[in-house]
This record gives C-alpha cells, structure tokens and sequence, in this order.
C-alpha cells in the first residue's frame, strides 16, 4: 500500500506532534519590547491579521482508522494540484489534519509603488513581506479536552511599504508592511466552548479587527482581499492586539452576541505576554459589545448568506481635547470614558449555480463607524463595496473586488487645530489569481484622495503586486 503507516500510541503521538511544532515556534519567539508601530486613523498601534485556524490545513489524503493504530494514504506530489508548496510531508500533514493538529506556513509578499501624488514619487517602490507560522491544536478532537481548543503564531516581517511615501492615514500594505521584525509571538489564546458550541471563551493574546469584532466577509484580510487597513477595519474602533478575555453566545443559528475586554495600555504588538501593563501599574482595558443577525436567504440558485453586525465600544484611557490654545495661554485638557458604535454588513445578492459547496457569485458589504468629534481625529467612517468570485469563464476562484472607504475627521479638530483638515478617501480594485491551490497572485491599485486628511495633500496612485504562497 502507498504511503505510511503510524502506529504511535494515540495520547502519545499527539503530545509529542504538539511539543515539536510548538517548540519550534516558541523557540524563535522574542520579548522585543517597544518597535515602531502603525499610525492609525485614532491612536497608534501594531496589529496582525490571523488566518481561519482551519483555513490553511485542507486534508490531502484519505485516512482510515482502527482502535489500534492509524494508515494514512496519500497521493503522489503533484506541484499543481497540492494545497501547500511543500507537499503533505509523505502523508504526515494529512495524519495532522486528521487528527486535530492544524500546522501552516505562509509568506506573503508586496510590491507598492506611489506613480503619482502624495508626499513623493521618487524612489518610492518599495517591497514589504511576512512569514507566518500557524499551530491550531483541536484539543476536543484530540481527546484531551473536551470543548478546547489553542492557537499561537509565530511571525516575522520585511520593510513598511509605500505609506512613507504617500502621507496617508490608512496603510496601504496593512500589516505585510509591518517593519523589520526577527522572529517574535505574534498572538496565541486558549478557548473553551460549552453547551454543543453555543457558549465560547477565548483568553490570552487576543486580536479584535479580524478575528472577533468589526469582521466582514469580503473585506477584513489583507493577504487575500484589500491591501489598504481602511478597506480591513472600521477606522473609529479602538482595536487591539493585547491581553484580554472573549465571550461569544450563540442562542439560536441567526443570532449571536459576543464582548471582550482588552489591555487598552499594548501598542507593541511583538511582546507576547505585556503582563506589566495588564496586571500591574494602574491597567485598564477597552470594552467592547457586538451583536450579530447571520440570515441565509433563498435565491433561486440556493442559499444566500448573509452578515449583520451591530457593535459599541468604550475607552477608558484619558485622550487630549481638541481646542486652541490660544498660544499657550490654554493649558491642554484631557477627557477619557469614550464611547462609539459601528456596523458591519456583508450579503451573498447573487449565486452562479445551485452547488451549495460552490462560492461563485456576487456579494456586497458596507461598514460605518461614529466617534465623539472632541478626542478622536476620525469621527466619521463609512465603506462600500462588492467582490464577485468567478466572473471569468474557467476561472472559478479568481476574485475580483472593488471598493471605496472614507476617513472624515473630526469637525471640532478642524475649527481648533487645523481648519484644512477634511476627509481621506480610499479607492481600491484588486483582482486575485487562484495560479495553483498554493499560490495566489493579486495585482492592487488604489486611489487615495487627500492622503492624510487635508484638503492640501495630493491625490496619490498606488500600485501594488501581492504574491501570497502556502508552503
């Protein structure tokens, strides 16, 4: 028979897959302390998107079982028909699929280049990458913990893209550009679910955008959907990679409400732990609520699914008022307990064929955000957009996406500080090309109108290539 056979005792096998992976990851994993972080739209910050834990590991070959020990068959290498660049590992990924122990490797690399507009043109291509390692333990289907699961992920990252020279609030390689970093623990957390899966907890080094709150089907990752952060997130939400604790409740299958509290002190998203801001020296941390209506409408090639979300945050940490000082006669004043509202829609309006495991057709999202004029310097967000996936004959994955995003700064900010200051726009199309199941490349342009928020910047032009691959 082809491939081989794994005998290990069960328990065993699956504490030593465990520690080898997770040595391996934990083992390059630094302390860094402070780095250069992302300017955000409201605050500075350092985030990183996180792939679907099961994302990555789609099993390749047919496993059999017995009470005894395990067979696992698998196909011969074929470098366009594999799922990762490095194939199934002679049957052993597919063994680790199979068993609750989800293992992937991503790189994803950018070219951006500013051909027009913004601060410079000159010299202004830059190349920005990362590396992810991904280890996702299902300890329920392991037969260790019932109900539990962990995740931890080790990162690295080349260079911050075009931002530098194009002046913008919103990054335009969110994320890949995320400055020069060695090796460190990007996230990780242990979660719990109870009663069939009604009831989660997640603790430990939690992701807010992305991951939990503020998501959106067609535009939330910027390794496979919009390069730009203000195409990603709400750009009013305080989010947060830090410390915290999640809850999510899912009563019946089209309602769900879910709330996390989070270290609001982290801005260094390469510390894995920042205990000394969580735990000790006065901490605080972000709240935030979302409730969330997940229909699926009948259309006449089957179901159409669809997203509603309706969330609020509060802030506790004191940020400065906006107002003349009058040339220093006024001393500054600070105002903390804000609070926000956003929303998050994304709909399937129209479906190729009635194959409910097909994903051709058109969908649709919109997002919004509110924040208080007088401490934040976006106090208005709004986004549209559409993606239709399969629009080309024989190209059922390809994906083409269009969207728009504006950042409106804060009014109170205008008539104080700057009277120039307006609004920032996004314009972003991409088109991304399923090459081989393991290699997608996306060519990005993006169009970005007062880059910075004044109505003195100029108009600048992005152009990106992505090549994204799973080893």
């Amino acid at each position: 028979m082809n491939g081989i056979r794994l005998a290990w005792t069960r328990p065993l096998s699956y504490c030593a897959a465990a520690a080898i992976l997770a040595m391996g990851l934990t083992a390059q994993a630094q302390d860094r302390g402070e780095s250069e972080s992302y300017e955000g739209t409201n605050e500075h910050f350092r985030l990183s998107y996180a792939d679907d834990p099961a994302s990555e590991a789609e099993t390749e070959a047919v496993a059999t079982t017995t009470t005894e020990e395990k067979t696992v068959e698998h196909e011969p290498y074929d470098i366009w028909t594999t799922k990762r660049l490095t194939g199934d590992w002679g049957g052993f990924r597919s063994w680790l699929d199979d068993e609750g122990i989800d293992f992937s490797m991503i790189y994803t690399g950018v070219y951006q280049q500013n051909f027009r507009g913004g601060i410079e043109t000159h010299n202004s291509n830059e190349f920005a990458a990362d590396f992810r390692m991904n280890l996702y333990l299902d300890l329920d289907k392991m037969g260790l913990v019932p109900g539990g699961f962990f995740f931890i992920r080790g990162k690295s990252s080349y260079n911050d893209g075009a931002r530098a020279n194009v002046g913008s609030l919103s990054t335009p390689a969110w994320v890949v550009g995320g400055g020069d970093e060695e090796y460190y623990l990007d996230k990780w957390w242990y979660g719990q679910r109870f009663f069939d899966n009604k009831l989660e907890f997640r603790i430990g080094k939690l992701l807010t955008p992305v991951d939990l709150f503020d998501t959106n089907v067609y535009a939330q990752s910027p390794w496979d959907q919009f390069l730009n952060s203000a195409m990603d997130f709400n750009q009013t939400v305080p989010h947060r990679k830090a410390p915290g604790i999640f809850m999510k409740w899912r009563p019946c299958d089209e309602f769900y409400f879910q709330m996390a509290g989070v270290n609001a002190d982290q801005r260094d998203s390469t510390r894995p732990l920042s205990f000394d801001t969580t735990f000790h020296n006065d901490p605080s941390f972000i709240g935030l609520w979302e409730l969330g209506w997940t229909p699926t409408f009948q259309g006449p090639n089957g179901s159409m699914p669809g997203n509603y979300r309706f969330g609020w945050y509060y802030d506790p940490r004191p940020l400065t008022i906006y107002r003349d000082s009058l040339g220093g006669v006024r001393a500054p004043q600070t105002r903390g307990d804000d609070v926000g509202f956003y929303l998050s829609f994304d709909q399937l309006v129209f479906k190729e064929n009635d194959d409910p495991k097909d994903k051709q057709g058109l969908g649709a999202f919109v997002r919004y955000g509110y924040a208080h004029r007088d401490i934040n310097a976006v106090s208005n967000y709004w986004q549209v957009g559409a993606q239709y996936e399969g629009l080309i004959p024989n190209r059922d994955k390809d994906v083409l996406a269009f969207g728009v995003a504006q950042s409106i700064m804060s009014s109170q900010m205008r008539h104080e500080l700057r009277n120039r200051a307006d609004r920032e726009t996004v314009y972003e199309l991409y088109y991304a090309i399923h090459v081989t199941p393991w290699l997608v490349v996306s060519p990005d342009l993006q169009v970005i109108t007062n880059p910075g928020g004044s109505k003195d910047d100029r108009d600048a032009l992005v152009g990106s290539i992505r090549v994204k691959l799973s080893l």
